[in-house]
């Protein structure tokens, strides 16, 4: 709906002219057609009256002034007995209703007093802020009186109404009844109202509501489709007409302005007035349809502007004194022609005035250098005000960039404002000149200096105006203009210093903050190196509290990259030396690691370059770390793991347990966890950490004993998830071991009978004693009396006597009794006595818990069966592989005696003479050999006759081998991989050593030297790897065919696509490379496809694709208005790729600064482009019409330059009449005088009396 916008004559002249109306009765300007008098403007207090005077009546001037209203209120209202819903309160003013009027006053603000009446009714007094007052009433009403409800039907129309704009009306009426209104929502058919509250205020709401539908049932809304071209003559001139008929009528009458196409009118208001203005306008239409005709006219287009005046004003005009309606083609559209419409006698006169108000304003047009505007219009406009206040009728207007000037306005003054602009022009070319030089942007703020002092002395010095762009402009064009010779001079001095700016640099390099203080060094030393080597650049850290990474460089150009490239350099070597991983290595293999004296970690140092730190003997921790670049710290690691690898047989494996069991396997402080793994040989178990969600826990130690405690982990978790029972004794610590028994035998006997599993304390357990039992509650309690019965059995103490061989005696006392040691801590500390020295007797004594002492009798009594089945057997190995047999520090002879309970021992190394050395080879011993042996090759093994023999056969099978293995020469270098990465791994992964021959032997054969069965393993490994070898090589051979196509070089970039997206979906889906033509290439239509053959053909098939789309499609250039450009774009291009998307087009819009501005090319296939040039100009059509109607109100909204000269007299200041300082023998106070108008708060002399009489304290 639109309304008429009434805008007369008088009250747009007065618009445009500044407000600088005169009264027209007398010519006198309102605010000086009245001089107020002395009294009048500075009215005197009323004097006190007598007191039978009623003070009540003001008097004089006084009493125009209004009392300003009280922003606090009272409001008083009454909730009766029977609505009270708080009744039972035995004490008032203590219970619910008192703690409600707290709520509500801390939530409102406003002041609360309850008071009981005679009838036990409730008087309650608010008192604050009319808004705070209103939202407490609301807040008792409904929690301190009960609540009823009623509905009011009223017409689904009339609902918005009750609601008011932004629901303002309800909230209003809600307030105002202390009551709550529901309103069915719109899509809800009901007509019902609900309304809550107290009876009072449901009653007034009611009514209220009432109202307000009856209100609306007498209103009336009419809306009349008549032609467009009739609306001026029911609206009148200047509305004149429409007014009068809403004035008689009292409807509202709704008439679209000129710029919206629209022939409906609507009229509102009540039934009776809209049925009138309804007849009174279809008279008017009618009677104008039958009178009127209407004559065409061509004027210029350039010219409409003037028939239409400013705001449409001329036309109004027009109709006004003639009768006549002027209908003018929108400004976007070409044509000329002007409609004019009225009765025949009038449209003469009509058309007289539209040819005068057309030509009587002339445009010309001036050309002179865009340079030169800025002179012409003078310091402060001078030039061009000056021409200005002679010809005020002239509007002057420079265009930004544009070398015309234009001129508008009569024609005379026209053509003399022209001459002496040409004038000005003349001169200034004669005596002015410029230049322009590029200057880098980033110098510019030096070239202007700290506060301009630069720029301002070269402005100066050789009077000249030097323009530097802005920084938002991103130019580097600097224009100086000015004396010919200044200009020079200005120029030369900006060049030397932009080239002495050149040569010097600042640059800002990120180095983390960690780096700052190692590259500073102690005491600043290793700065000093830097600053010493590069003595020209300045070097400038941050404060360490910034906590900033920036370090900034400067000096000359040259200088500081060569600095900031070294500085580069260190921190690259920082950081690569900062790297660190974390080895976990069995604690018993820290020492083998160090080596004797540390030797061995100080060679891995040296050699990798790294800091390794192992933690303390008494430590629990096992991880070394090892610190410094990444390489080195991987190969430092692989030593030591090597070392470890050697000493036992390592081996990690990850088992999938649900992390919800994790904490109930670690069990309470880690105790069921470590008991497995001392079960299992001191494996480590890992579990993830807590809130990881991983399942994974990792397993690492000797291959057996991982396998073993892998077993029990997932018999320990399905254990877990069936049932999960936990029992605790207590046993003495030194029977622990008697109750695990040798290899776990004892304890393993009571977990098979039971099926519970029993878990010992760490000597880290603060509760030494207490044994945990976990299982099944039947398994654990049976284990438990077991358990139970036997540490009973070990508190009955006994004394026993055996009969032991003195030649046996020294066996068990040797190296400080190790193997009594041995025997008391695994029989419950049971204590063995064996005569002194020199004693001849074969009596032991024996004491201890009854079973200890049975048990430690049994084991003595072995190892003396032992030692008579003692024998000594030899083994003889060619002393060239002893060393080998050994094992890293003895480890494989250490497991050996282990595993076999035997001594080895080995010869003294000695040179054997060349007629007793006898060839061995893969481990088999020539009869000569064994008839014949060597000293310096028998190895002695001690035990039993039995065991003797295995681990003579054991030693035997540690015996190297070396086998031949043929492999072509070419694949050489990719089994020894990068830095030897390949062969290293087969020798790890094997166990064997691998010999390649060296390059210039032209060799085929690689040997593998190691154990029988490591070697046949590696050989196998090897001969796969050659395979898989030649197969890549095969490969590499197919994926090499090369496929060129010839495609014109137009169609190359949408082939490649936007940044590549299309050729990189060619490549990933055809497993292709695809290489177009360099810039400089001699052929720049050959596309080049490599890859496997048949994938190079349906890559080609799939460009030719491509390219036979692209043939079809055209290209066709259309005009669309510049100004319309970015809106059809959009917002960072939304709309414009949303429009290419739907119609399957490109569209490109001109660069800044075209030729030709409007054109944009469409392309695509035909049909498409059609479709969106067809969709591009409706676009146009659209937005060009909102572009013309805000260009056509900026144009009338500027303030014009042509209007006559205001010569206004100078402010009077404020004037009054009949002033006291007026009559004869007085003069008017001194304004300057601190007598007649002291200050506040100022010293005044003594001597002097102030003006407001003697001062008071």
């Amino acid at each position: 709906m639109s309304s008429v916008a009434v805008l007369t004559p008088e009250s747009f002249a007065e618009h445009r002219s500044g407000l600088r109306d005169e009264d027209t009765a007398g010519g006198v300007p309102e605010d000086e057609a009245y001089i107020p008098t002395y009294l009048e403007a500075f009215p005197p207090l009323p004097e006190k009256g007598a007191p039978t005077e009623k003070s009540s009546e003001p008097s004089g001037a006084w009493s125009k002034i209004r009392p300003i209203k009280s922003s606090v209120i009272t409001q008083v209202f009454h909730v009766p007995l029977e609505e009270r819903r708080y009744k039972d309160n035995s004490q008032f003013g203590e219970g619910e209703e008192s703690k409600v009027c707290l709520d509500i006053m801390q939530k409102t603000g406003a002041h609360i007093e309850l008071s009981l009446a005679k009838d036990q009714g409730l008087s309650i007094m608010v008192t604050g802020k009319l808004d705070s007052v209103m939202k407490a009433r609301k807040e008792i009403v409904a929690r301190l009186q009960t609540q009823a409800s009623a509905t009011v039907t009223i017409p689904k129309e009339h609902h918005r109404f009750v609601i008011g704009k932004n629901g303002e009306k309800l909230l209003e009426l809600e307030l105002k009844t202390a009551t709550k209104i529901q309103i069915p929502r719109p899509e809800d058919s009901s007509n019902q109202i609900k309304i809550a509250g107290t009876k009072e205020g449901i009653e007034k709401a009611r009514h209220e509501i009432l109202l307000i539908s009856a209100e609306q049932d007498k209103r009336a809304v009419e809306r009349i489709n008549l032609e467009k071209a009739f609306h001026p003559f029911i609206a009148g001139a200047y509305n004149k007409l429409v007014q009068e008929v809403c004035l008689e009528t009292g409807a509202r009458i709704n008439i679209p302005p000129p710029s919206v196409n629209k022939d409906e009118i609507i009229i509102t208001g009540e039934k009776e007035p809209v049925a009138q203005a309804v007849a009174r306008i279809r008279s008017i239409y009618e009677d104008k349809k039958r009178k009127t005709t209407t004559i065409s006219v061509e004027v210029k287009k350039s010219q409409h502007k003037y028939i239409i005046g400013p705001k449409g004003n001329t036309l109004q005009e027009i109709l006004d004194t003639t009768g006549v309606s002027v209908e003018m083609p929108a400004l976007d559209s070409s044509s000329e022609t002007i409609i004019l419409r009225g009765e025949p006698d009038k449209l003469g006169a009509a058309l007289t005035q539209v040819y005068a108000k057309a030509k009587s304003v002339m445009v010309a047009k001036v050309m002179a250098p865009a340079w030169l505007h800025r002179f012409i219009i003078g310091k402060k406009g001078q030039n061009i005000s000056r021409i200005t206040q002679q010809l005020p009728r002239v509007h002057i207007e420079f265009t930004d960039g544009d070398e015309k000037i234009t001129l508008e306005g009569p024609t005379e003054e026209v053509e003399q404002a022209q001459a002496q602009i040409q004038e000005i022009i003349k001169d200034l070319l004669v005596r002015m000149d410029y230049t322009e030089v590029m200057i880098d942007q980033r110098f510019h703020r030096h070239l202007i200096g700290k506060n301009g002092a630069n720029i301002n002395r070269i402005k100066e010095q050789y009077k000249v105006l030097v323009r530097i762009p802005q920084d938002g402009d991103r130019s580097n064009l600097v224009r100086i203009e000015g004396d010919p010779q200044g200009v020079q001079l200005a120029r030369k001095e900006l060049l030397e210093m932009a080239s002495r700016m050149e040569n010097e640099r600042t640059k800002d390099l990120i180095i983390e903050q960690r780096f700052h203080r190692t590259i500073i060094g102690q005491k600043g030393e290793k700065i000093k190196e830097v600053r010493d080597k590069f003595p020209e650049v300045i070097i400038n850290f941050p404060d360490p509290s910034q906590k900033s990474d920036i370090v900034q460089l400067r000096g000359p150009k040259n200088e500081v990259e060569k600095c900031a490239k070294y500085l580069q350099k260190v921190i690259a070597e920082l950081i690569e030396n900062s790297y660190s991983i974390s080895v976990p290595i069995f604690k018993q293999f820290h020492k083998n690691i160090i080596g004797k004296g540390g030797a061995n970690i100080k060679k891995i140092r040296e050699e990798t370059n790294t800091k390794i730190d192992l933690p303390t003997e008494n430590s629990n921790s096992e991880v070394i770390l090892i610190t410094g670049k990444k390489t080195n710290c991987e190969a430092a690691r692989d030593r030591i793991l090597a070392i470890q690898r050697e000493l036992a047989n390592i081996k990690e494996v990850e088992v999938s347990i649900p992390s919800k069991l994790h904490n109930s396997l670690i069990g309470a402080k880690g105790r069921l966890v470590r008991s497995i793994m001392e079960e299992c040989g001191g494996v480590h178990i890992h579990f993830p950490s807590e809130g990881s969600g991983s399942d994974k826990v990792t397993i690492r130690g000797p291959m057996e004993e991982v396998e073993k405690a892998r077993k029990q982990l997932l018999q320990l978790a399905e254990e877990k998830q069936i049932n999960n029972y936990t029992a605790e004794l207590q046993a003495k610590p030194e029977y622990h071991k008697f109750l695990i028994g040798r290899g776990g035998g004892n304890i393993r006997k009571v977990r098979d009978r039971t099926g519970a599993r029993i878990i010992f304390p760490t000597t880290d357990d603060r509760e030494v004693e207490v044994i945990t039992i976990v299982g099944k509650e039947e398994a654990v309690k049976l284990a438990q009396k077991e358990l139970e019965l036997l540490i009973k059995n070990l508190d009955n103490v006994i004394e026993d006597v055996m009969v032991v061989d003195p030649k046996y005696h020294r066996h068990f006392v040797t190296r400080r009794g190790q193997v009594l040691r041995e025997i008391a801590e695994e029989y419950g500390g049971v204590t063995v006595s064996f005569p002194r020295t020199g004693v001849q007797s074969d009596k032991v004594t024996l004491k201890g818990a009854k079973d200890c002492v049975e048990a430690a009798k049994k084991r003595i009594l072995e190892i003396i069966e032992d030692l008579d089945a003692q024998v000594t057997l030899e083994c003889v190995i060619p002393q060239k592989y002893h060393r080998s047999v050994m094992g890293a520090k003895g480890s494989k002879v250490q497991q050996i005696t282990r595993d076999y309970d035997v001594q080895i021992k080995f010869p003294e190394r000695e040179e054997c003479s060349g007629m007793d050395l006898h060839l061995q080879e893969n481990g088999d011993v020539s009869p000569e050999v064994e008839l014949v042996p060597n000293k310096c090759d028998i190895i002695t093994i001690s035990g039993r006759k039995e065991k003797c023999e295995a681990a003579r056969i054991a030693l035997l099978a540690l015996v190297p081998v070396t086998l031949d293995v043929d492999v072509p020469y070419d694949l050489h270098r990719y089994i020894i991989g990068q830095k030897g990465i390949g062969i290293r791994k087969m020798m790890e992964d094997y166990e064997v050593n691998i010999s390649v021959p060296q390059p210039d032997q032209q060799s085929d054969v690689i040997k593998i030297t190691g154990l029988v069965a490591n070697v046949e393993r590696a050989k196998q490994g090897l001969l796969e790897r050659v395979k898989e070898l030649q197969a890549e090589q095969e490969d590499r051979a197919l994926r090499s065919f090369k496929l060129t196509i010839s495609v014109d070089p137009k169609y190359h970039p949408k082939i490649i696509g936007r940044k590549g997206a299309v050729i990189s979906q060619i490549r990933k889906d055809h497993d292709v490379n695809i290489q177009f033509p360099d810039k400089g290439d001699e052929h720049q239509d050959i596309i080049s496809i490599t890859g496997y053959e048949l994938n190079t053909e349906s890559a080609k098939d799939a460009i030719l694709r491509i390219v036979a789309d692209l043939e079809e499609m055209v290209s066709e250039d259309i005009k669309l208005d510049h100004r319309v450009h970015a809106r059809i774009i959009g917002g960072r291009g939304k709309a414009i790729r949303k429009l290419m998307e739907e119609f399957k087009v490109d569209i490109r819009f001109p660069q800044p600064g075209s030729n030709d501005p409007d054109r944009v090319t469409v392309t695509g296939l035909p049909e498409n482009v059609d479709n969106a040039v067809d969709h591009l100009l409706i676009l146009e059509e659209e937005y060009m019409m909102d572009v013309t109607e805000t260009e056509t109100m900026a144009a009338y909204m500027k303030p014009p330059s042509r209007h006559e000269d205001d010569h206004r007299s100078p402010a009077k200041g404020f004037v009054v009449r009949d002033a006291p300082w007026n009559v004869p023998g007085n003069k008017a106070p001194d304004m300057s005088s601190a007598e007649d108008f002291p200050t506040f708060g100022a010293g005044i002399t003594p001597k002097q009396m102030s003006a407001w009489g003697p001062k008071k304290f």
